[in-house]
């Protein structure tokens, strides 16, 4: 039987190593294609991909069997469960793949795109700039369809210059600009507050006008220090909480 092929992860050895390829391997999981097989590799195969132990690699799935995306059979193998809710806490410890795989998941509608210029709020992150590429997109859920989350991207117009809009409708932003385009990222700054819906949110959303919501604004920078992307994400409030973990050294 075939097995699922995950992405190929490059490890921070500042960050567990278990998370890091818990959250790579859920970001694959949750971006597969409806043909992929359900079957994964065995233990001492994910091992070997990730370049980690296998006791590393045990508490790895571990996580994810606790988060009911796999399920584990004696004799039988793993097997990726294709009811899993995509509902789970954002839980971020650094890494651009967990940042991937918190993203992963979702049905996603381009709604719209062109060049416009830099809104006001956004000058400071694009100097010398009189214009960006603002992306909108709307999120389902993968399964109920039901709206989760829309979001505004306004990339830097060097960098849309070599995007393919269609990539927008398959993987997040983040993995587009870093897998597709070839971005070197450098680091992410995320900033998560809570808002009331406005009126373009409640009807994209379907909550009512003024409820709560997670408004999320994530600024994404290249090798260089300059920024490639402001990310500015609303939530609904009924459907995600955020929580950050803190390692000691």
């Amino acid at each position: 039987m075939t097995a699922f092929a995950p992405d190929s992860l490059v490890l921070n050895r500042k960050l567990p190593l278990w998370y890091q390829v818990s959250q790579s391997l859920r970001a694959s999981i949750l971006g597969r294609r409806p043909h992929d097989p359900l079957r994964l590799p065995t233990e001492e195969q994910l091992a070997a991909h990730y370049g980690v132990s296998v006791l590393t690699m045990r508490q790895a799935l571990k996580e994810l069997e606790a988060e009911g995306l796999i399920s584990r059979h004696r004799r039988r193998g793993t097997f990726i469960e294709p009811g899993a809710r995509r509902g789970a806490p954002r839980r971020l410890l650094g890494s651009i793949d967990a940042i991937v795989a918190q993203q992963s998941g979702e049905r996603t509608t381009v709604l719209d795109h062109g060049r416009s210029p830099v809104p006001g709020e956004l000058a400071e992150y694009f100097p010398g700039e009189d214009e960006v590429v603002m992306y909108r997109r709307l999120r389902h859920d993968g399964e109920s369809g039901e709206p989760t989350n829309w979001a505004e991207n306004a990339v830097r117009p060097d960098v849309a210059a070599r995007l393919e809009v269609t990539d927008l409708e398959r993987w997040p932003m983040t993995k587009v600009l870093r897998d597709a385009v070839g971005v070197r990222i450098s680091r992410i700054t995320d900033t998560v507050e809570a808002r009331l819906a406005d009126p373009e949110t409640a009807e994209l959303l379907q909550v009512p006008l003024l409820s709560p919501i997670l408004h999320y604004t994530g600024v994404t920078y290249d090798e260089d220090g300059r920024v490639v992307d402001v990310a500015r994400i609303r939530y609904r409030g009924d459907r995600f909480s955020f929580s950050v973990t803190v390692e000691a050294e």
